[in-house]
């Protein structure tokens, strides 16, 4: 998922008020998100724990009073652009300090959670260094700034539920966060594959209890949320804790999450191809606001180059589930992320990757160039593959991942699907949903049309998207339509 920001104007509390409803002096925060899901949702958790305190969201950095960088580690030089980010809001910071104000600035997230201390020594400006499971504890934080404590870093891993200590949510800002929304369910890792700073900066796996889950899906759906997508790092890893005390299975929390009156949609992401059960996959088959797309990373198609991942799989067994996978949901739309280049990959390595593509046929899928990631076992390989090699493996799979999904998207062409229209297009009279597979659709509708589900024939499948002719709209699905 690209950087973004997390906040839009509808989601914006007023801020004509200077006071709180507490009586609180109100105050203004920035939230800049980078990366995957898990940050959005954290972003947006991070605002509900702050609103209390009396900070109200802006658009604009320069008004905030508190700025917060929510970064992601995934991606190659990530720390390098928070620097470079925190290098622009030293100027606004230093600007609000000549007129007499003051901005404080705080980085969360992985990167955060990786960098701690380093943080604070290469960038004096940062007030406040928050790891990814202790964002909850921003007010108290807060007020140690507030009393003249610079660059408090608190990137532990704290024994107390994250979770529990989140304030209920509050139903305006969900109604004013639209129709569509990620629900956390399971955070950490366990696999430690070799290229990845999860289980570093995330820690180990944790699944929240299934009560917990169901009440937060309900207070979403109160709000009007229509679909929801369950997240965690390794989501189908869930194990949280269920009735009797016994731990439910991600299929069977998403069997029950079915049952509650007003979820149209479900998804989740992201999976491990270990984790996928039986249970799981008959959910696939059975529920039928469960989605029929699934994001199944697989990241290389070669044996060798998996072992050296420590993926704990091979390619057969994948493909073996894939089929799976397949009778129980024949429509299914399957997505991955591959990565090559890895430290010893070979041409037939990654002829074999190729071999995988073509025989899965995905309808969507990410690709990406190995770099290493410090602290992982992967980022000390003496043998590592010249950047010429990544780029031109790279460019090769991508052209055959961008025709499988031209085809896929042309093969909807003449359907009629259900689609949540959730985003004003960029011509007026447009809007822009979600089809079941995850494609946005753009259609010409009325903006009564908006929030709602709608009908729609798929005209055109192009290499990105699909456009469509609506048939009618309704409020509420109730049922998936393919």
């Amino acid at each position: 998922m690209p950087n973004q920001l997390s906040e839009t104007p509808d989601r914006l509390a007023d801020q004509e008020s200077t006071q709180s409803a507490t009586g609180t002096e109100k105050k203004s925060v920035f939230i800049k998100t980078y990366g995957c899901q898990m940050n959005v949702y954290d972003s947006d958790r991070m605002a509900d724990v702050l609103a209390p305190a009396g900070y109200a969201e802006t658009l604009d950095p320069a008004t905030a009073d508190l700025v917060i960088l929510n970064t992601c580690h995934i991606r190659e030089k990530a720390a390098e652009k928070v620097y470079s980010e925190l290098g622009r809001l030293r100027a606004l910071k230093e600007e609000r300090e000549r007129h007499g104000g003051s901005m404080t600035i705080g980085v969360a997230g992985c990167v955060a959670q990786a960098e701690g201390e380093e943080m604070v020594r290469r960038a004096p400006i940062v007030d406040l260094v928050v790891g990814p499971q202790s964002y909850h504890r921003l007010p108290d934080l807060l007020k140690r700034t507030g009393n003249g404590s610079r660059g408090i870093v608190e990137t532990d891993f704290p024994v107390e539920d994250k979770f529990d200590a989140l304030p209920a949510l509050d139903k305006k800002k969900t109604i004013a966060r639209g129709r569509t929304a990620f629900l956390t369910v399971q955070e950490g890792c366990d696999k430690f594959c070799a290229f990845c700073v999860v289980p570093y900066t995330r820690g180990a796996e944790f699944s929240r209890p299934v009560a917990n889950v169901i009440q937060e899906a309900k207070d979403l759906v109160a709000g009007g949320v229509r679909e929801i997508t369950l997240l965690g790092q390794n989501v189908n890893a869930y194990h949280g804790e269920g009735s009797g005390g016994k731990d439910w299975s991600l299929g069977r929390l998403i069997y029950a999450l079915a049952e509650i009156d007003g979820i149209d949609r479900l998804r989740y992401t992201t999976s491990h191809p270990r984790d996928m059960d039986d249970e799981l996959i008959r959910a696939h088959r059975e529920v039928d606001v469960l989605m029929p797309y699934l994001h199944l990373p697989v990241q290389s198609g070669s044996n060798n180059i998996l072992t050296a991942m420590n993926r704990q799989h091979d390619a057969a067994s994948y493909l073996r589930l894939i089929e799976r996978i397949r009778e129980a949901r024949p429509d299914i739309a399957l997505s991955s992320d591959f990565i090559v280049g890895f430290p010893g990959e070979t041409d037939q390595d990654f002829e074999d990757t190729l071999s995988l593509v073509g025989e899965v046929g995905y309808a969507q899928a990410y690709s990406f160039k190995y770099s290493p990631r410090p602290g992982t076992p992967a980022a000390g390989e003496t043998v590592q593959v010249e950047e010429a090699v990544k780029a031109e493996r790279l460019a090769r799979l991508q052209d055959k991942l961008n025709i499988d999904q031209a085809a896929f998207n042309k093969s909807c062409e003449g359907r009629t699907m259900s689609v949540l229209l959730d985003r004003r297009g960029k011509k007026d009279g447009q809007l822009v949903g979600r089809s079941p597979y995850l494609q946005s659709v753009h259609v010409d509708a009325p903006d009564a049309a908006f929030g709602h589900f709608a009908e729609v024939t798929i005209d055109k499948g192009f290499a990105n998207s699909l456009s469509a002719t609506l048939i009618s709209t309704h409020r509420d699905q109730g049922a998936n339509q393919t």
